[in-house]
């Protein structure tokens, strides 16, 4: 074998050895246990202890290490010799420290449960231990144990079900501990198998308690008493967490594993979870041997479900393994950051920061006498303010309701030159904002990215700039209340200030108002990576009652921050891969007159070892320089003070610079400079864009909008429109009426198409015709009653008595053959004739379409085909930048939505450009009218759809998906909120809710307008499916339940007649044929796909975890391409935006001679009223009074 050949099959063993299945923890894929283990066994009983020496190596629990442990019945391990179960069960935390594994009034007296427990050193155990832990800490390449000690329950029952004979003397729990530990650390692993927990209380003191899992620490000894310490729970008091733990995606990457790092030496901060959310696939793994306990004679090893289990999809090879371990003299480039040069770039670096090319790319680097990423530069010393909205649904104690609020202000101001940082969150209840002071971190991060740096250190700016992403999870003690902050910051805007979006979600313990927070101050350390930094520790703070009593409280802290690094920066490689953040000198405060809540504090950031504080008042803070000047220290307690850039002074006086004044050409040509604190920036005057560089200013080149200047060669106005398409471009189309290329159009002559009466007379016109009743006979044209009463007026059409206004065609003599028509009346788009054996596709007024017939034994697929009905919508913002001819892919990704062009089935990745940026938005569901040639999206912060101004009711709480018909001039959208789903006008009038019932959680939606279907996704956890309906609303059927979690994409393919879904719960991309409900999967092992569409071959989706959008070949069900746009992170909806409108016809075209909303269906159409109105004989009548704009 050569020596390429040996290193890919080394690099393929390698990657399917790490992946791992998505499908639950099988009972046979425990540690190893049993007497074939070498196993001992616990006595039987409720309560029964044995002691387990640790001869290889003693574990670290907390801040102490032990060289022996307990085991009990009741589901722990404990460092010292448990009381009596009464001291503990139903009275958690006890006093002594226990790893609960699952803890609760366990019994295994009928001999049919055990309890085995070993200390194991042999090297498949170490092997498998270091692989989970590894996949929770994938930062940690150091974790090498040296010994493990194993506990499984087995087959353990409720104490006092056994004998009774009835279902829960037949429910069994099954789990596992396995503690792994090396000199520095150890680690417990908790495993938890499918069918494993078939009950999830125990009576305990004649109540039912749920089972509890968990670290306490017991009680501490202080320097004059004792206290109660931590107890780490990662349950809570409801049954669905102790279910969860099978089921949830867990800290491990692997359902039913869950890991925690639970003692440190020399130093130990906190208990601390796996930080792998993202479930591994598994394929063709060789699973370890497992030895199980024999089971006795006659007995049967049952595990009924108590409880209805979601399907667990089939495990299936990856198409494209996501862990790569490569051999480091293989010569393959793995990563590049950017292959473009300075030369095309150089715009993207700071004003001041230098652009250097390296050999596969290009970087930013800060100047001297600024720091930061390179992309976002400051100058040293200057003081930082950043400006930001908050958004929060937070519950308070015990209450039911959440309290809930929404672009709420945030300002922040750091004194850079001694690291203190000011925060300010406007307009919080006076129900919430006592209880958010112990939270002085939610604006604290700034204080880490501006904290003042020991020698040797540096700050969160210096190191990754302005954008990022943090997130932080809290849990409070002793209550466990927990509560996540996720904040977006998005570098400096023009004001130089930084940007940031904050969202609160969960629970916190109340504080009563009046009350006054003390925070004691803490140290927290910090660990770096390329792409990701995390930190924890532990916070005490102390509650000052109205009353005068006092309490002192604590919380657990852990956060992630993720940004983008640039590969060749020196500065992030060089930084230490452990720093530690002090804190002191907390300030918090609720104002309740302002409705304003305050946090201050002092940040230093620095080495994790003790040693003698730097005591140069330039690492204190304590030097008298001038808030804009930056401390130089010296020599000792030698030090000076210097303005920093765009100040002049002594550095105990700077004052700003007025740059525009004092050098009027900064700016160069053709630019207009504007004075700023400290700094200067240059706009180029009308007329002028900036070049390539970013500074000169050069003439515009400017498109030529033929349609407005009227230098097109459509034809006239009356027949044909202009329509710009950008840059100089413009289509030529015929109005409705009239046929041709847009630019040759003629009259259609719709009398010969028999659209009146039978009994109207028909006039043709330009571009259209007037249908009038004969005399004697009363009416519209389309339909005529004779004035007199008579059998030949119960002959007439009429109105259907249902009160729909459903609207049916006359029927037309077609010679000897009578049409066949519905049970609504309306003609049936194929018409048969048996006589003569030959079948024909009609129209809408029963004529046959030329070249649809077919002979015996066959029959035509009848979709019937129009000229494109007059556009109705809004006209565009300004800020959209129209799609340039051809077909295009676009997605959304935070605050805009990007284009990326298609040539054939491939994407021209190159070519890709933002065409709209929406600032503060997160943008759901995307969708594109291919008539007007416009965007519309769902957006959950306004909320609102865009482009579709709703005129009349409320806003539209949480729209998710959307769908155009572009015949029908129609758009459908879900409410997750609402719970619906609905319909109205591209312009957003004649809104109705369609559906509003039997749905949990409606997020994709897509159209048929071609048969008048809508279908739709309902990612119920407890009960998901695919519905399909008419677009009246009517013969609503669901598609698919079977084998369904999480189908968040949808898609309907018309030239092949598929319905295409993506699940990110089975991790499955599937479609359907919606008519003989033909089922198949076209990939299978994706990551998080949210959003899919389908074009050509092709179907493309937008994948959470790989932040990008893949392409998968439907027809070779193989992945074949992928785009990554530059800046990462979640991307939403996608749509495409075809060059030419898919040819279709529904009875809509021309809104069927209805006075409102004309729905298609299968066959025909509904005419229907609006929400806002009442359907009377006489038409809609509305409710309230209706603007007339």
């Amino acid at each position: 074998m050569s020596s390429a050949a040996g290193r890919w099959a080394c690099w393929l063993a390698v990657s399917l050895a790490l992946s791992r299945s998505v499908a639950s923890l099988e009972l046979d894929e425990l540690f190893g246990f049993g007497a074939e283990a070498g196993d001992e066994a616990l006595e039987p009983g409720s309560d029964s202890t044995a002691e387990l020496p640790l001869r290889n190596a003693s574990i670290l629990f907390f801040s102490d290490s032990f060289s022996k442990v307990y085991i009990n019945t009741n589901g722990f391990v404990s460092g010292a010799k448990p009381p009596a179960k009464a001291d503990y069960l139903g009275k958690m935390p006890a006093e002594f420290k226990m790893i609960a594994a699952l803890l609760g009034d366990l019994d295994n007296s009928d001999g049919q449960g055990k309890v085995y427990f070993r200390e194991d050193s042999s090297p498949d155990v170490l092997a498998r231990a270091t692989e989970h832990i590894r996949q929770a800490f994938p930062r940690d390449d150091d974790v090498d144990p040296t010994s493990t000690f194993i506990v499984t329950w087995e087959n353990m029952a409720a104490r006092g079900t056994t004998g009774r004979g009835d279902v829960l003397d037949r429910k069994r729990n099954t789990f596992q501990l396995v503690v792994a530990s090396m000199e520095s650390a150890s680690y417990a692993i908790l495993l938890y198998p499918r069918d494993g927990l078939q009950y999830l209380s125990t009576s305990i003191g004649g109540a039912n308690k749920p089972l509890e899992a968990g670290f306490n620490q017991g009680m501490v000894q202080g320097w004059f008493y004792a206290s109660q310490g931590t107890y780490y729970r990662t349950t809570t008091d409801e049954e669905t967490s102790i279910r969860e733990l099978t089921e949830y995606e867990t800290n491990s990457g692997r359902h039913g594993v869950w890991v925690y790092e639970i003692g440190t030496t020399p130093v130990f901060i906190a208990i601390t979870p796996g930080m792998t959310a993202k479930l591994f696939t598994e394929e063709n793994v060789t699973k370890p041997a497992v030895t199980s306990s024999p089971q006795q004679p006659g007995q049967q090893q049952e595990y009924p479900n108590p409880e209805p289990v979601q399907p667990v999809p089939p495990r299936s090879q990856p198409q494209n393994p996501q862990i790569v371990v490569v051999d480091e003299d293989l010569d393959v480039d793995v990563f590049a950051y950017n292959l473009e040069t300075c030369a095309n770039n150089r715009q993207k670096c700071s004003a001041f920061a230098d652009c250097r090319d390296y050999t596969n790319g290009y970087c930013c680097h800060c100047r001297p006498g600024y720091y930061g990423n390179g992309k976002d530069c400051v100058a040293e010393g200057k003081p930082q303010r950043m400006n930001g909205k908050v958004n929060g649904r937070v519950f308070v104690g015990n209450s039911p309701s959440p309290v809930e609020f929404s672009n709420n202000d945030l300002h922040s101001y750091v004194v850079a030159n001694d690291g203190r940082a000011y925060v300010a969150i406007s307009s919080i209840p006076d129900s919430l904002g006592p209880s958010l002071q112990p939270l002085s971190s939610l604006g604290g991060i700034i204080g880490w990215a501006f904290a003042l740096e020991q020698p040797g250190f540096q700050n969160g700016f210096s190191l990754i700039g302005g954008e990022f992403f943090r997130q932080a999870e809290v849990t409070f003690q002793p209550g466990n209340e927990r509560l996540t902050i996720k904040q977006q910051f998005k570098g400096i805007d023009e004001h130089d200030h930084l940007v940031v979006s904050s969202e609160l979600d969960g629970r916190v313990p109340d504080v009563p108002r009046g009350a006054s927070v003390h925070i004691e101050p803490y140290k927290e350390i910090y660990q770096y990576s390329s792409n990701l930094i995390s930190s924890s520790s532990n916070r005490e703070y102390t509650v000052s009652l109205p009353d005068g009593g006092v309490q002192t409280r604590s919380y657990q802290w852990r956060q992630t921050i993720s940004f983008q690094s640039c590969v060749h920066n020196e500065a992030t490689r060089a930084v230490p891969p452990t720093q530690q953040l002090s804190v002191d000198q907390i300030f918090v405060m609720y104002d309740a007159g302002n409705q304003l809540i305050r946090f201050a504090m002092s940040n230093r950031i620095g080495s994790i070892h003790s040693g003698p504080p730097e005591q140069n008042p330039c690492f204190t803070g304590r030097h008298g320089c001038d808030n804009n000047a930056v401390c130089r220290p010296g020599e000792g307690l030698q030090f000076s003070c210097e303005c920093t850039a765009g100040f002049t002074g002594d550095g105990r006086s700077c004052y700003d610079i007025d740059e525009c004044r004092e050098t009027p050409q900064v700016c160069g040509a053709n630019a207009v400079c504007s004075n700023q604190p400290g700094t200067f920036r240059c706009q180029c005057a009308s007329g002028f864009v900036f070049a390539s560089d970013g500074r000169t200013c050069v003439a515009e080149s400017r498109p030529v909008d033929h349609c407005q200047r009227g230098s097109h060669d459509c034809d006239a106005p009356d027949r044909a429109r202009c329509s710009y398409v950008g840059g100089s471009a413009y289509v030529c189309s015929c109005l409705p009426g009239f046929l041709g290329d847009g630019r040759v159009c003629q009259d259609v002559d719709e009398c010969r198409q028999d659209r009146c009466h039978r009994d109207a007379i028909c006039s043709n016109t330009q571009g259209s015709f007037v249908c009038q009743c004969q005399p004697g006979f009363h009416g519209n044209g389309f339909q005529c009653s004779p004035t007199t009463t008579g059998s030949a007026q119960a002959a007439s059409a009429s109105s259907s008595n249902t009160g729909l206004f459903s609207f049916f065609r006359p029927r037309p003599a077609v010679g000897q053959y009578v049409p066949q028509c519905d049970e609504r009346g309306s003609y049936e788009p194929t018409q048969c004739h048996g006589s003569i054996g030959q079948c024909w596709c009609v129209d809408a007024a029963g004529q046959e379409i030329p070249n649809t017939r077919t002979g015996p034994g066959s029959r035509p697929l009848c979709i019937e085909q129009t000229v494109t009905p007059p556009p109705v919508g809004p006209t565009p913002r300004p800020d959209i930048s129209p799609a340039p001819p051809g077909t295009h892919l676009l997605f959304a990704q935070s605050g805009k939505i990007e284009l990326v062009p298609l040539q054939g089935d491939g994407m021209k990745k190159d070519e890709a450009k933002a065409l709209l940026h929406i600032p503060d938005r997160v943008v759901i569901g995307v969708a594109y009218d291919c008539v007007e040639k416009m965007v519309y999206w769902t957006d959950i912060t306004g909320p609102a759809i865009s482009k579709a101004s709703l005129n009349g009711g409320d806003t539209i709480p949480s729209p998710e998906g959307i769908a155009i018909d572009h015949v029908a001039r129609l758009m459908f959208w879900t409410d997750s909120m609402r719970d619906t789903v609905e319909v109205a006008k591209l312009d957003g009038s004649q809104r109705r809710v369609l559906f509003d019932s039997d749905l949990v959680n409606p997020r994709p939606i897509t159209t048929n307008p071609a048969y008048g279907r809508i279908y739709w996704a309902d990612w119920n956890r407890d009960g998901p499916k695919i519905e399909m309906s008419n677009m009246d609303g009517t013969d609503r059927t669901v598609l698919v339940k079977d084998d369904l979690t999480l189908p968040n994409g949808l898609t309907y393919d018309p030239d092949n007649q598929q319905l295409c879904w993506a699940d990110a719960g089975t991790r499955k991309v599937e479609c359907m044929d919606p008519h003989r409900r033909l089922r198949r999967t076209v990939a299978e092992g994706v990551q998080y796909p949210f959003a899919l569409v389908s074009h050509g071959r092709n179907l493309y989706y937008t994948d959470w975890r790989r932040e990008a959008v893949v392409a998968v070949d439907r027809f070779s069900e193989k992945e074949t391409d992928e785009f990554l746009p530059q800046k990462r992170s979640r991307l939403y909806g996608v749509t495409m935006t075809p060059a030419q409108c898919p040819q279709a016809y529904n009875y809509c075209s021309n809104n069927g001679g209805c006075s409102h909303l004309c729905l298609p269906r299968l066959g025909g159409f509904t005419c229907r009223c609006p929400d806002n109105s009442t359907q009377r004989p006489s038409g809609c009548v509305f409710l309230f009074s209706v603007s007339s704009e």
